[in-house]
């Protein structure tokens, strides 16, 4: 029961992280999060600025759904990791080419700030259990190769 009540909680506060990050995004952070936009897009102010509202969109959904959507809570755990992949470029970019944005003024934090990405992961399989359905697939798949 400890259990389930400590994963609510992780789920609640990574879900309210990712609608007040979400809304960062379309309002007073919306310069800084455009830091964070891949090199590799085009430096194009406007497609910097869809980026980075597009993102806050769905940043905003996700977290709703993390708080919300209890029965769907394994799916939307399964979202908010493919997110956190798709989004890591974005971060690594930043590292990369220098960009500072979020207090992330050095290579040292930038380069910490690429550490969190995996208990972010991590964070959004556990609270959701999605771990451990992920877990059971992968032994029903290895007795389907048995």
């Amino acid at each position: 029961m400890k259990s389930k009540k400590s994963r609510s909680i992780v789920r609640i506060l990574m879900g309210s992280a990712m609608v007040f990050a979400g809304i960062a995004h379309l309002t007073f952070k919306r310069k800084e999060f455009q830091g964070q936009v891949p090199r590799w897009l085009p430096a194009n102010q406007k497609v910097m600025d869809f980026t980075v509202i597009s993102s806050g969109f769905v940043e905003i959904t996700l977290g709703l759904l993390m708080i919300l959507w209890k029965e769907k809570r394994i799916s939307t755990g399964l979202m908010l990791t493919l997110f956190y992949v798709v989004i890591f470029p974005g971060n690594i970019s930043q590292y990369r080419n220098r960009i500072d944005a979020f207090g992330l003024d050095s290579d040292r934090k930038r380069f910490i700030r690429l550490l969190f990405q995996p208990l972010l992961i991590y964070g959004a399989l556990w609270s959701t259990g999605a771990d451990t359905y992920l877990a059971e697939k992968y032994e029903d798949l290895k007795v389907l190769e048995a």
